[in-house]
């Protein structure tokens, strides 16, 4: 088990790349059924103001720390070894041992046409990766009939790894919702990695992402859509985190 940070009450892994992909060929070896968030500064607030949710993340097989913030953070409590395990890096890591190792993957998330495009694009950058099939959810919750016959269809497609491209916290409660009856090893929370890696929104430039400031770049970008979870949560983040350093506030 790789060792975990409490980040304002969410457990994070400290963990690489490479490691992340070792633990999912561990779980597609051993038939293991378990999911994967990968979050930032948005998803420890969002679980910070909902109990449940922060049970979800804690339960998860591992969090991965999408963001410089929460890898510093990792590092100055004793971790130096922790890295960012970035959703479309960790995506085209485990995408490039899949066609190696013949892992079935299937795409669930993102606007109509999006994950049909993801497929294109994956397919051509590994040659021989396995995409058993794609489905993008409507953006009302689905009935229990449309539920269930998802999830048959799932089934039907016998994935290893089941991607899930929707936002923070949907993906998160959509992938514990569904762990016990999807047969899948792994389902993975990449949330905007499907945009991104489908090329229908710019990314960061590395220089960015490598110095915590790719918020900023998205706020550039989408203004009206990211205005408060990066201008308010951020703040509310480090005054959190003051305040535990103060032993004002704890989690259980």
């Amino acid at each position: 088990m790789e060792p975990r940070v409490d980040i304002l009450g969410v457990r994070v892994s400290v963990l690489t790349i490479p490691d992340a992909v070792a633990a999912v060929e561990r779980w597609i070896a051993g038939g293991d059924r378990q999911y994967v968030c990968v979050t930032g500064v948005h998803g420890v607030m969002e679980s910070r103001r909902d109990p449940a949710l922060r049970a979800i993340h804690n339960a998860a097989g591992l969090v991965t720390a999408d963001g410089m913030p929460l890898v510093w953070l990792s590092r100055r409590r004793g971790h130096p070894e922790a890295e960012r395990v970035y959703g479309p890096d960790l995506m085209l890591a485990l995408c490039e041992r899949a066609a190696a190792r013949g892992y079935r993957n299937y795409l669930m998330g993102g606007a109509p046409g999006t994950p049909e495009r993801l497929a294109e694009k994956l397919r051509a950058r590994f040659p021989g990766l396995v995409i058993t099939g794609t489905f993008s959810p409507p953006f009302r919750p689905a009935t229990p009939e449309e539920d269930a016959a998802l999830v048959a269809r799932i089934n039907a497609a016998r994935p290893d790894i089941v991607w899930v491209g929707l936002s923070t916290p949907k993906q998160e409660r959509w992938m514990a919702e569904h762990r016990a009856a999807l047969t899948a090893s792994a389902l993975i929370g990449v949330g905007a990695a499907f945009d991104f890696l489908s090329g229908l929104k710019r990314q960061a430039p590395v220089w960015m992402r490598r110095r915590g400031l790719e918020w900023l770049f998205r706020l550039a970008t989408e203004p009206r859509r990211l205005a408060r979870r990066y201008c308010v949560n951020n703040t509310m983040f480090l005054a959190a985190l003051l305040l535990e350093a103060l032993g004002l506030r704890r989690y259980e």
